[in-house]
């Protein structure tokens, strides 16, 4: 299967998943609004969130993917299976025992988390904030111990279960919005009780998949076999540079989380909206090609193919341009009609709109640096090299909070969208520039050709939308929200239509983009 396939696999189901969540987001916009409990409920989700980003989708899939493929191109099965049983059983306990410590803390995290809310006027909001992060704490074992067997699943090329697990959590939630809000006492718990219960199906579903490829983790050996393991030891080792890597840029979360709990009720909330969008075009594009490139290009540094590796990262790179750039321009300049078709609903006022618009605009300013960095990175990860990301991702953060002091007093929670944009730009720049430096990647003949033929099919786009946002009053539409719905559909298949037609007509074909994995 061709690496474009496989990529656009991921990107298919991913595009289900991300459906399903803006669905989810549609509906709690809806029910709860952009409030001060609703804001509570992201502090709360985004703590667990932080950690398994940490712990799970970080460093330990940096750390165990790369070796992971090492060991399998070996063709020794029962090495194999040991490493799989013994890491997956410090994984648990290691997890079992964070749970238990946040668990136990959850005044103190959430402090750390949001310390706005310890004002005496918002007491109860911070207390719910921490009973809903006692409640949800044990997501990270579930989804640790997912993205353990994701990896393996990856590692196999079996890309669809992954990808396509996440929706179990948006109908979990959607599920519990619609039966158990009205039911409880505080219908925003019903959220909490939402993410407990999909990240306990997403696991059972992987879980089922590991064993239908007879690779499903047994304990027999014990924990003090796993922690003597020198192969689990090699990881171990790989995850403290990745853990310090991805703390820094869960680091930068939490404090912009702080900040934004200091400014004006419903910030949390309108970053948390504004960041799904953005999460459309890094998860459909990003994360696909990062799912498929970490692997290949681990298997082409196992064979010293150096032509390999190099060709892998210009192809993901020209996808990102290809992709990325259509989707910042509809980010910035299709924002408006976005935002209210999909959240101005029931309690999300077309003040909430605004402020929400204004915080996507500015996250479409480093959509392609979020974007490159999923290429990019892996450059480093398959070579087992996480130090260099880490050192890149500390100057980046000490930048990003720079930016706030400049734009937040300017610009409020749209500041802090704005400053994760211009760090994430920097941090792609950092990347490409190390890579080339250290002989990694050299771009590939036909660069200012590709380019050129982009600008015009952007300037078509460009066109479309900017007709789109002077000829429609999306807030108006709302009256009738299945013609405003039928009016962002058509912008969006127009914009579409146009961009790649224009491709076509400057000489861009699907075969120039297929790619066999190696």
């Amino acid at each position: 299967m061709s690496l474009l396939k496989s990529a656009a696999t991921i990107s298919g189901l991913t595009l289900f998943s991300r459906i399903t969540g803006m669905l989810r987001d549609v509906l709690i916009a809806s029910v709860f609004g952009a409030g001060a409990l609703t804001d509570a409920f992201w502090v709360a989700f985004r703590i667990p969130n932080l950690l398994r980003r940490l712990f799970a989708e970080g460093a330990f899939s940096q750390a165990f993917v790369p070796i992971l493929g090492e060991v399998r191109q070996r063709g020794d099965h029962t090495a194999l299976r040991r490493l799989l049983d013994r890491v997956a059983l410090m994984l648990f306990v290691s997890l079992c025992a964070v749970t238990a410590l946040g668990t136990l803390g959850a005044a103190w995290v959430v402090t750390a988390m949001a310390s706005g809310m310890r004002e005496a006027s918002r007491a109860h909001e911070f207390g719910e904030a921490i009973w809903m992060t006692r409640l949800m704490f044990p997501y990270i074992i579930c989804m640790s111990l997912v993205a353990f067997a994701s990896g393996v699943l990856n590692t196999f090329s079996r890309f669809a279960v992954p990808a396509f697990t996440p929706v179990l959590l948006n109908l979990s939630m959607i599920a519990a919005s619609l039966l158990l809000a009205h039911r409880l006492q505080e219908p925003i718990h019903a959220l909490a009780i939402g993410v407990l219960v999909g990240g306990t199906l997403q696991l059972a579903v992987q879980w089922v998949a590991l064993g239908r490829l007879g690779l499903l983790p047994r304990y027999g050996d014990g924990l003090r076999a796993a922690w003597r393991d020198p192969t689990v030891h090699r990881i171990l080792r790989q995850m403290l540079p990745a853990t310090l890597g991805v703390s820094v840029a869960q680091l930068s979360l939490l404090i912009n989380t702080n900040i934004a709990t200091w400014l004006a009720p419903g910030s949390v909330t309108w970053l948390s909206f504004a960041d799904r969008l953005m999460e459309f075009p890094t998860a459909l594009l990003g994360v696909a090609l990062g799912t498929v490139l970490l692997p290949s290009l681990s298997a082409a540094h196992a064979r010293n193919d150096h032509a390999g590796y190099n060709a892998l990262l210009d192809w993901g790179l020209r996808l990102v341009l290809l992709l990325g750039l259509p989707a910042a321009l509809g980010m910035a300049l299709l924002s408006d009609g976005l935002v209210a078709t999909l959240f101005n609903y029931g309690a999300f006022s077309a003040h909430d709109v605004a402020q929400t618009r204004l915080a996507a605009m500015a996250y479409a300013v480093g959509l392609l640096g979020l974007l490159a960095i999923k290429i990019l990175a892996p450059g480093f990860y398959a070579k087992q090299d996480i130090r260099t990301p880490v050192k890149i991702a500390i100057a980046v953060l000490v930048f990003t909070q720079l930016m706030n002091v400049v734009l937040v007093p300017w610009l409020a929670h749209a500041g802090l969208a704005l400053s994760i944009g211009l760090g994430a730009t920097a941090n792609a720049c950092s990347l490409v520039v190390l890579l080339r430096k250290r002989g990694l990647y050299q771009p590939q003949a036909g660069w200012t050709r590709f380019l050129l033929k982009l600008l015009p099919a952007l300037a078509a786009v460009a066109v479309v939308l900017l007709w789109a946002d002077q000829h429609l009053d999306w807030l108006a539409l709302g009256q009738h929200p299945g013609q405003r719905a039928f009016w962002l559909l058509g912008v969006l298949l127009a914009t579409v239509l146009v961009y790649f037609s224009t491709l076509f007509l400057f000489g861009f074909r699907p075969r120039d983009f297929t790619r066999r994995r190696p």
